[in-house]
């Protein structure tokens, strides 16, 4: 199956049942009384996070995500049942955005949910009208539409030990060596063409996530290679090992050529944790072996752990174990400690659902306001009463006030945002 890390969907929650217009039929009841019931809710359209899943590859032929509407009232006052909620399984790590960028739902822990669409409340049936000057109201709500959006949905893989180096510098075999991990590899550039994730016991009570990142190359944060595609997946992780081929003409460039990738990509990457290591130094002099980490010794900051290993026979990988445990949960401490700094409670007041506004547009008065669009949008237009108990509310608002005050007269158009037409 093909790895797929980025995709955009069209996500529609279910529209809420319309209400019931009825009235109470029974054998020696002449005139019973309205009996008409609500609708049922939509369905949400929910994002899940699993450890089942480790690709977006499904949505490529599954565009469109649309959850149950609910069902109508009934008589006897029977409301309508509300729909399932949708669940929608993503990977451990996945982004969903909005196609201007804003992050909607960032889903970085095992069974994390997040609601990326409403479904439309039920409307209410004529029963819930009854009041003691409108004893047998004639009229009914509709449901409300669900919540509808295109949804960009991007991976970035979250593990403790993130694989980087140029292509052929052992990162596929470490991985293979240290899990149970079978990524293809062969002797030619760009072997493994996506990232592969492995978990590295490291003690009866400790293990880590390890990710195989494909070769970068020079050039790769700017689109050269394959790295373009795969760099997001190194942001989240907690420590870069970084990979060096013992066989490279020049060490110290390899090195930097992988650094100064990672830091074009995102500057953050650059302070890191990170550990060198010098593979495939298996067969070779010892005088050579010092000679080339003494070169990287010379270029890598003192604070970060040089290591010479052979990942093909598994020579110094248990120092490299231990040392790579022991930078991951100093990285774990550091990001507890930050994250406890962060989350310091930020109140605000809640935006009032009862503001409007009234403009006038050449002949038109244009009428907009979050609870008077959602009360149009239920108001069945087709029924006279209906559209007076709108006209009501409207009333009681002060928004028939204020259309008198900018000079609205008898024959002229309301316009209430795009849901609905009334003449004054």
């Amino acid at each position: 199956m093909n790895f797929i890390d980025k995709v955009e969907v069209s996500i529609e929650a279910g529209n809420g049942g319309n209400g019931h217009i009825s009235f109470r039929r029974e054998k020696y009841i002449a005139h019973g009384g309205p009996d008409g019931g609500d609708g049922g809710k939509g369905g949400d359209v929910i994002l899940l996070a699993s450890r089942n899943q480790n690709t977006l590859a499904k949505f490529r032929f599954q565009k469109e995500l649309r959850a149950e509407s609910g069902q109508s009232g009934g008589k006897r006052r029977k409301h309508g049942k509300s729909a399932f909620d949708m669940l929608v399984d993503v990977p451990v790590g996945t982004i969903a955005m909005s196609p201007e960028g804003q992050v909607l739902a960032d889903l970085t822990n095992d069974g994390q949910q997040a609601v990326i669409a409403h479904g439309g409340p039920g409307g209410f049936g004529n029963a819930h009208y009854v009041n003691s000057t409108r004893q047998a109201p004639q009229f009914a709500d509709k449901g409300e539409a669900g919540e509808k959006l295109k949804l960009q949905l991007e991976l970035k893989m979250i593990a403790d030990v993130g694989l980087v180096g140029l292509p052929n510098a052992g990162k596929s075999t470490l991985l293979a060596r240290l899990t149970n991990a079978r990524p293809e590899i062969a002797d030619y550039p760009f072997t493994t063409l996506t990232p592969n994730l492995g978990v590295v016991d490291i003690s009866k009570e400790s293990s880590l996530l390890f990710a195989d990142i494909p070769g970068l190359i020079e050039g790769a944060s700017q689109g050269k290679g394959l790295g373009h595609e795969f760099l997001r997946h190194i942001e989240r992780t907690a420590v870069i090992v970084h990979l060096i081929d013992a066989y490279q003409e020049d060490v110290v460039k390899a090195y930097q050529t992988i650094v100064n990738e990672l830091r074009l990509h995102n500057e953050a990457l650059a302070k890191r944790p990170e550990i060198v290591v010098l593979n495939k130094v298996e067969g070779l002099d010892e005088e050579i072996v010092d000679d080339l980490m003494g070169r990287l010794r010379k270029t890598v900051p003192k604070q970060t752990p040089l290591f010479a290993i052979s990942a093909q026979s598994g020579m110094g990988l248990k120092n490299l174990l231990f040392s790579i445990e022991e930078v991951v949960l100093k990285a774990r401490r550091k990001a507890l400690r930050l994250s406890a700094k962060d989350e310091v409670p930020v109140h605000t007041l809640p935006d009032s659902t009862d503001t409007w506004t009234v403009e006038k547009q050449d002949d038109i008065f244009v009428v907009r306001g979050d609870r008077i669009e959602r009360l149009t949008a239920r108001t069945d237009f087709k029924n006279t009463e209906a559209v007076q108990h709108l006209r009501d509310i409207m009333h009681r608002q002060g928004i028939m006030h204020e259309l008198l005050r900018q000079g609205i007269v008898v024959g002229q158009q309301i316009k209430i945002a795009d849901e609905g037409e009334l003449t004054y």
